[in-house]
């Protein structure tokens, strides 16, 4: 057995010029660039200028759209260019990079990702998010992992801030997420195989750097600064968390996501206005999992930590009400983490109102 779904990556201020390097490991001679209209605006022109003076041939530069639909992939998986490609390049957060992946997928193509913000671990996984075209979750979508990750910490310090932000809140899920839904597995009898004993190690690693390096992270984006605290989560969302997704996301077993997620995916059926990131909503999702499992440390940490960042600690910071609960609850129940993790409904509905009163008390 191969196992293909460990990305290389290259990190750092310079992290494009080591682009010709790599790309002579491989057999490639054209490229296609799919990108978010603003990733290609920040990232193109440096990538270009790299390139200049090579063999490679750069096809086409497509901006992806808004969305990673259904509708979306077919149309640029049907561009004669991208077709002619023999690598993609994805330039993007987690919506565009998906789309590439899911593109490269649909025509079996490797892919290169440039993510030029952080707000999720998209650049690095061996998963994507398709939506229906009202924004609400469509599946999950099983693409390659990309070959390897380009990660230009100053273009991400240089981003708007709240992408940073967001994916700060999403990566809080990794560690509790992976270690309840494979302890869930392993209360049923299930002995964890090396790969996922590794992904959720690799899970476990991830959250120290968060607490420990996020205040000064965001305070140093703010003031457009690769530091090394904002390379330390940069590193922490796009590859820890990225790595522990690709292993416990397997045929055979999924532990990914659990409560967080599954939050996340149901209040997408909550029409309200408003922008809510997805990696905002989930870290009130982290503070419903640790209301599910009674872990009232956890949940007061967790608490804190978005207190201080600003991120969301009662339901109507996500422009959400109590009479909204019911219906999280039972489109909850038909997520991917509800098949691979069930909860109970009733304590994961008390599980929410706990989440969003602990702020109220």
């Amino acid at each position: 057995m191969t196992t293909t779904i460990m990305s290389n990556y290259s990190y750092g201020v310079d992290a494009y010029k080591e682009l010709p390097d790599v790309l002579k490991k491989y057999d490639f001679k054209k490229i296609a660039f799919i990108g978010g209209e603003n990733a290609l605006a920040s990232a193109e022109k440096e990538v270009r200028q790299v390139l200049e003076g090579t063999s490679y041939d750069i096809l086409t530069s497509l901006v992806y759209g808004e969305n990673s639909t259904l509708a979306t992939i077919e149309r640029l998986a049907a561009d004669e260019n991208v077709q002619k490609a023999d690598v993609i390049f994805g330039f993007g957060g987690g919506r565009a990079l998906d789309t590439t992946k899911m593109v490269a997928k649909t025509l079996d193509k490797p892919v290169f990702t440039f993510p030029t913000i952080c707000s999720n671990c998209s650049a690095g996984t061996a998963i994507a998010v398709v939506y229906n075209e009202d924004h609400s979750v469509n599946s999950y979508g099983y693409p390659d992992a990309p070959l390897h990750i380009f990660i230009n910490t100053r273009i991400i310090a240089e981003a708007p801030t709240k992408y940073f932000w967001a994916g700060i809140a999403d990566g809080i899920s990794k560690a509790p997420e992976v270690e309840h839904a494979s302890d869930e597995a392993l209360k049923k009898g299930q002995i964890l195989s090396h790969t996922a004993t590794l992904g959720r190690a690799i899970a476990l690693s991830s959250k120290e750097a968060f607490y420990r390096y996020g205040e000064e992270a965001m305070k140093d984006v703010e003031s457009s600064r690769a530091s090394k605290a904002v390379e330390e989560i940069a590193l922490d969302i796009i590859v820890s968390t990225g790595y522990a997704s690709n292993l416990v996301n397997q045929p055979d077993f999924y532990y990914n996501s659990a409560h967080a997620h599954a939050f996340y995916n149901a209040t997408m059926s909550i029409p309200r206005q408003g922008e809510y990131l997805h990696g905002v909503v989930v870290s009130f999702g982290v503070l419903v999992l640790h209301a599910y499992y009674d872990e009232m440390d956890e949940l007061t940490q967790v608490a804190e930590f978005n207190r201080k960042l600003g991120l969301p600690v009662t339901l109507e910071d996500l422009g959400l009400e109590e009479k909204d609960v019911p219906k999280i609850v039972e489109v909850a129940m038909t997520t991917n983490e509800y098949k691979n993790t069930p909860f109970d409904p009733e304590k994961y509905k008390q599980a929410i109102l706990i989440a969003d009163q602990l702020e109220r008390k």
